[in-house]
């Protein structure tokens, strides 16, 4: 699975399984070397993925009428 295709949950169990590979400290210095770049890339990925997310969301409020009003979260 490419990184457009991963979820951003599949991203988190992945780096989740990573951080637990690396603290066990049992990988030889290459395989260590290669998950950290693996977790790197998967931060940014999150990264990316959270603020989409962000720019997404909308508040809502009320107006002085009583009707709502969608405004961006920023």
């Amino acid at each position: 699975m490419n990184e457009k295709e991963m979820t951003f949950e599949v991203a988190i169990a992945r780096l989740e399984e990573i951080v637990r590979a690396l603290e066990s400290g049992s990988a030889p210095l290459d395989k260590s070397l290669a998950l950290f770049e693996e977790g790197v890339a998967l931060v940014k990925l999150c990264n990316s993925r959270l603020d989409t997310a962000e720019q997404k969301v909308k508040i809502l409020t009320a107006t002085p009428d009583g009707t709502l009003a969608e405004t961006d979260m920023n």
